[in-house]
């Protein structure tokens, strides 16, 4: 909690993550000015305690201020439950209830118009209505490829969840595949062999995006309960337009969410 001048407390959320190790600074951590102490030591094996210097021990720190009781349920652990949602039950449950209770997206309408985070940005297509922009996800630093992550956010506003995609955004979410594996390549090196490139459902947010990650990093959220490929998804459109108003879909929820009493 924090406190301002006047002394009332405010929530905030404060997220601490170490960062992956970089190859090229592991011998740095292995020299003198690394604090060392033995904790244990059985003929060929030894374990420690290391304390490298302040410079090669980071940790990412993501603040969320002022946080909602929202945002404070969203990141207490908690158990989950899975839910098999029909169409019906998405336009009758579901949908009603997003619309009433989403989170405020204007972070995503600052970085579109270039309100916020311009100088972040990997890739751009204008086109407003087949055209997106490509940025690094908050998760990742950008000093290794280990856990490299980028979004593609759309330029359209209306479209809110994979619920919401038929044929009529074949061009857009192939334009996303492809200029996204070309920018990703280009500026990392990364080829879209090595991408897992997907979206959620549901989504932290309702408004569309796509998620880029390195093939090995086991990214939150990549699980096959909420994790659709994007190559899947265009596939799924081309054979029947109206694919995601059809079948039932599959996601977790939290014990505490609002939408699982719904």
């Amino acid at each position: 909690q924090v406190t301002s001048s006047s002394g009332e407390g405010t929530d905030a959320i404060v997220i601490l993550e170490k960062t992956p190790f970089q190859e090229e600074k592991v011998s740095d951590l292995l020299k003198k000015h690394t604090k060392l102490e033995l904790q244990m030591r059985n003929d060929i094996y030894s374990t420690y305690h290391l304390y490298p210097p302040p410079e090669l021990s980071e940790i990412k720190t993501t603040v969320v201020y002022p946080a909602t009781e929202k945002h404070l349920q969203k990141y207490l652990r908690q158990e989950v439950h899975l839910i098999r949602e029909t169409w019906e039950d998405y336009k009758n449950i579901t949908l009603p209830f997003i619309q009433s209770q989403s989170f405020s997206i204007q972070w995503v309408y600052n970085i579109l118009e270039k309100k916020a985070e311009a100088d972040r940005i990997i890739h751009e297509n204008p086109d407003p209505c087949n055209g997106f922009v490509l940025v690094p996800d908050f998760k990742w630093n950008q000093t290794q490829l280990d856990d490299l992550y980028l979004i593609a956010l759309i330029h359209r506003r209306e479209v809110k969840s994979l619920r919401d995609l038929t044929a009529e955004h074949l061009p857009l979410l192939r334009n996303i595949l492809q200029e996204g594996k070309e920018a990703v390549a280009k500026r990392f090196g990364v080829p879209g062999s090595q991408l897992r490139i997907y979206l959620h459902y549901q989504p932290s947010y309702y408004h569309l995006h796509v998620h880029f990650t390195a093939l090995g990093y086991d990214a939150p959220g990549s699980s096959v309960e909420r994790a659709h490929l994007l190559a899947d998804v265009i596939d799924n459109l081309a054979m029947d337009s109206m694919y995601y108003q059809k079948r039932a879909l599959t996601f977790a929820l939290r014990a505490d969410d609002l939408l699982l009493n719904e």
